[in-house]
This record gives C-alpha cells, structure tokens and sequence, in this order.
C-alpha cells in the first residue's frame, strides 16, 4: 500500500483566491480551473452569512485569509456576457475570472452545457481541468 497518498479525491481543496472572492465565482488557480465553495477567508464575517441572518453572528471561515475552499470537478451555472449557440462550446476564463466564449489571451475554462442568446445571464459549464 502507498504511503505516500495525501489526498484520495483531490476534487475540493482549499486554495489561495483573490482576495474579495464569494462563492458561487469561477476562479483559476494556476493551471486548475474551479467554483469557490467557501468566500474568501478574509471576506468581512458580517457580509459571510448576509444571506443567512437565521445565522446569527458570523461564524469564522475555515479558510486563511487570502484561501476558498474550491472545487474542481462538475457543472455549475455560472455568469457569462456572450453568446453560447451551442452545447459543448469552449468557455474561456480570463485573468479577471470572468468568463468569456474568446479565446485570445484566455484560458480554457470548460464546456458548455447549456446556450444563451448575447447579454448578461449564465450558463451551464463543465469544468475542464
């Protein structure tokens, strides 16, 4: 058996995002693509759970300041302003995080799942990774 094995689904890990990330946000990594799981660990705790006032006071994050839990596998329903006019479209991410169907000085995001017409509205992504 090797003992050498840190993670067994290396799938949802926590890892250093711009600061300000929510979740929900598609984020790169490096060379790995993902969704945040968790804000940012230093996003302001009162704005953490302004959803959620059933909450209570904000608990603290997991996450260092600086780190999200993100994940790197799956379809997510993600924000996109251009068009999509098919299924299996590539979908690039830009350096900003945002996500875009030009390929200049962009990275492959993944693939779309879903289309929509120009405009503000999102999109059903595969993550490629």
């Amino acid at each position: 058996m090797a003992r050498n094995e840190v993670y067994k689904d290396a799938d949802y890990l926590s890892l250093p995002v711009p600061a300000g990330t929510l979740s929900g946000a598609a984020v790169r990594v490096g060379g790995l693509n993902g969704v945040a799981q968790t804000n940012e660990g230093g996003v302001d705790r009162a704005a953490r759970n302004a959803d959620r006032p059933y909450v209570g006071p904000a608990s603290p994050s997991s996450n260092e300041d600086g780190f999200a839990s993100v994940a790197l596998k799956g379809g997510w329903r993600l924000p996109i302003t251009t068009a999509v006019a098919t299924i299996g479209t590539p979908i690039y991410i830009t350096g900003t995080n945002t996500l875009t169907t030009t390929a200049t000085d962009n990275n492959l995001y993944g693939h779309a799942l879903s289309t929509k017409a120009s405009g503000a509205g999102t999109v059903i992504v595969r993550i490629h990774n």
